[in-house]
């Protein structure tokens, strides 16, 4: 750096609290800081805001230099392939300017076939008509967010869900869509999913208990009073979490209950949605499984039978937890892969799922009748999706009529702008309907590789890594380094405009495929969990070693970035080896997680035992905990520069774990021994005072923000000119 701070860093008062678990007794001095409606606290993150904001302000040049270079590879006014929704083809369309998309349809009867839009521009088609404008919705809002939207198209009906604070708790709407006017917004603070009854005369809906856990389903009859809504189902065990689902044919809703080890799924025909649920198959210890509806029976992906889960038939007059016991098994999965999901139609299913690493979709045609097959299913017929790219990732995309026979779906890669394509049920050559338009990107300018890390176990740790074509590994390259790590989530090779500034600098980009993440399979989750949680930690510490042996990083000038459960993956691979990296940045980070996995009336605590360990109950998981988590384990030496984002509102990761992690960082290492308000390797806490989890809202408000995050990340590493 080569300007100074006028002021010292806010340093909040100690307040020491003592908490006692299993014969050990911490001191903690900064717990305080979750009073969040304390002045005292909103005035030290102001101050905390006021610093970080000495730290970024001589960066903005930079920053609005990366802003403007994003903006130059993105098609600002442009609109989404159309899909098929019943009888309209819906379209999102972004205008050049607008932070927030319009939502427009166009019935079937008007345009037969797939409607085909001029490229970068903004005019509606013939008959086509705006259902939902979020630009305008928006107006006047610092924070917007549509929750979801779901439409009956019989009664002409709307609803969406609005969240204007970022705590993800939405208002309902429903609107006429004859005359564009809300007519009911009776239903307030529900949670995640809208299914309207077939004749859409009732709207199903989630809410949140005080604990902010997914865990009713209500049925709301339009232009009742609220306080005439029905609830369905209330899961009562804390660790799960549930949501509810229209069946792609609209006669059932599905209402799945689930935890991080169980699941049970419940059945409500949707003609009568006041109708008690029905168990599909029960609830069994440690058996975890999905369901879908598949017409004249369901498909179940479930794991009792393989780690990596197989596909079974189950009939639906068979229900509880004896079904089970009548699965009859379709496909299980080969060595290496993981079957996720299935998704049915009337002729054929397309299953989600992982192999080599990456995510795929195989197809699985239906058996005729005469064919005597048990399952009804040919599964020695199923073939896969695939276009043959080390780095390409396909997704199931807006599939949404039962008797469709073809499947749309996404491809991209590290160098491969979102591409939508459509392929017939029964193979073939597929058909590209869209290549994301990247202007002033010229992809033979990069490369991409797979690349494998030896973790200290032996283990080999897939990297993705991409960098400039003239970029030799020589040892000389700034490095930015991507991990998460938890919850079987994985971190797919995908195209991300903000990278190509990075890559434009010099800079080597990489994603660490650590364990806890799904992209191995389940396998590679369960060793990075619970008992095994440390495995996540070494591995990165072990991708950016590898990377730097390798010639791809210069070991001087390492950048690393994780958010949520990646922030604590931040914070404890800097307190494993804090001399391996230059700078880091911690989104919303997960850093005080033994504090928060100990207090069960915490939001969504109880759930994660099942993710983390029960420190309450367990003293070796307990001690485990406490030797990871990064609040309680920083050393005195010097640190990486670090930032650390958080926003007020966020539900999921609370801002006082790194307003407290950030305070006890200046204290306890040397990076401010010197006593300088602006150290080499300064350590800055930013809290959004109106966001949620993931930052601020608005296209143009969260690539500001995430090239101020980069800029911070550049300056460190010693690469802020373009090459």
């Amino acid at each position: 750096m080569t300007f100074q701070a006028a002021s010292l860093p806010p340093v909040p008062a100690k307040k020491p609290i003592k908490r006692t678990h299993h014969g050990d007794t911490v001191v903690d001095n900064f717990d305080w800081l979750r009073e969040r409606e304390s002045q005292e606290v909103l005035e030290h993150l102001h101050a905390e805001n006021a610093y970080a904001d000495e730290i970024l302000t001589p960066l903005h040049g930079l920053r609005d230099r990366i802003v403007a270079e994003v903006k130059s590879h993105t098609q600002e006014t442009d609109s989404s392939v159309p899909y098929r929704d019943g009888d309209f083809w819906y379209i999102s369309r972004t205008r050049e300017g607008d932070n927030y998309p319009r939502f427009s349809r166009i019935s079937v009867a008007h345009s037969p076939e797939l409607p085909q839009l001029a490229a970068a521009s903004d005019e509606l088609l013939d008959g086509e008509e705006v259902f939902l404008d979020a630009q305008a919705l928006a107006a006047g809002c610092e924070f917007f967010q549509i929750g979801g939207f779901t439409i009956n198209e019989p009664a002409n009906l709307l609803a969406y869900s609005v969240d204007t604070t970022g705590g993800e708790v939405f208002d309902l709407r429903i609107v006429d869509l004859s005359t564009g006017r809300v007519i009911d917004d009776a239903v307030k603070n529900v949670a995640y999913g809208l299914d309207f009854s077939i004749d859409g005369s009732k709207i199903v809906y989630a809410k949140n208990d005080a604990a902010w856990r997914q865990c009713e389903i209500w049925v709301h009859t339009v232009g009742a009073d609220a306080a005439t809504d029905r609830l369905i189902y209330r899961e009562n065990d804390e660790k799960y979490t549930t949501y509810a689902a229209a069946s792609r044919g609209g006669e059932a809703l599905l209402i799945h209950a689930e935890s991080h080890a169980g699941c049970e799924v419940f059945t409500v025909p949707l003609a009568d949605p006041d109708t008690t649920p029905v168990s599909v198959a029960g609830r069994v210890a440690d058996v975890e499984y999905s369901v879908e509806h598949a017409g004249d029976h369901y498909l179940v992906i479930h794991n009792r039978d393989h780690v990596g889960f197989s596909l079974a038939r189950q009939e639906l007059n068979v229900t509880g937890a004896a079904a089970q016991d009548t699965w009859v098994e379709i496909m299980a999965p080969q060595k290496g892969e993981r079957i996720e999901a299935v998704d049915a139609f009337k002729g054929h299913a397309a299953v989600t799922m992982r192999a080599a690493g990456l995510p795929a979709i195989r197809v699985l045609p239906r058996a005729l009748p005469e064919s005597g097959s048990e399952s009804g299913w040919h599964a020695e017929a199923a073939w896969d999706i695939s276009h043959g790219g080390e780095l390409d990732a396909v997704y199931l995309a807006h599939n949404r009529n039962w008797d469709s026979d073809t499947i749309r779906y996404t491809l991209e890669s590290l160098l491969t702008p979102t591409t939508v394509a459509e392929v017939a049920a029964t193979g073939g050559q597929p058909n590209i309907l869209k290549v994301t338009e990247v202007p002033d990107f010229e992809r033979s300018n990069y490369v991409e590789k797979r690349l494998w890390a030896t973790a200290k176990d032996g283990t080999k740790v897939p990297i993705s890594l991409m960098a400039r074509a003239d970029v030799q590994p020589d040892g000389t390259n700034p490095g930015f380094l991507y991990g998460y790590g938890s919850y079987e989530a994985p971190i797919d090779p995908s195209f991300n405009v903000l990278w190509l500034s990075l890559m434009d600098r010099g800079v080597v980009v990489a994603i660490a495929h650590v364990r806890g993440g799904g992209e191995m399979g389940r396998e590679w989750y369960l060793d990075g969990k619970l008992a095994n949680k440390k495995n996540s930690f070494s591995d990165f510490v072990d991708s950016a070693h590898f990377l730097t042996k390798e010639g791809w990083f210069d070991g001087d000038r390492i950048a690393a970035e994780g958010r949520s459960a990646g922030g604590l993956l931040m914070g404890a691979m800097v307190n494993l080896s804090p001399a391996t990296f230059r700078a880091v940045l911690a989104g919303v980070p997960f850093v005080d997680a033994l504090t928060t996995i100990l207090d069960p009336s915490l939001p969504l605590t109880v759930g994660e035992w099942e993710e983390w360990g029960n420190p309450l109950e367990s003293a070796e998981i307990y001690q485990y905990m406490k030797e990871y988590s990064p609040y309680e384990n920083i050393k005195h030496e010097k640190y990486p520069a670090i930032l650390a984002t958080t926003s007020l509102n966020d539900i999921r990761v609370f801002y006082v774990e790194p307003a407290k992690w950030v305070a006890r960082l200046r204290e306890e290492t040397t990076n401010y021994e010197s006593g300088a308000a602006l150290p080499e390797r300064p350590i800055a806490f930013k809290c959004e005072m109106v966001a949620g989890h993931g930052g601020r809202s608005g296209r143009y408000a969260r690539w500001e923000q995430r090239a101020e995050e980069y800029a911070f990340l550049l300056d460190q590493i010693g690469a802020t000119e373009l090459r």
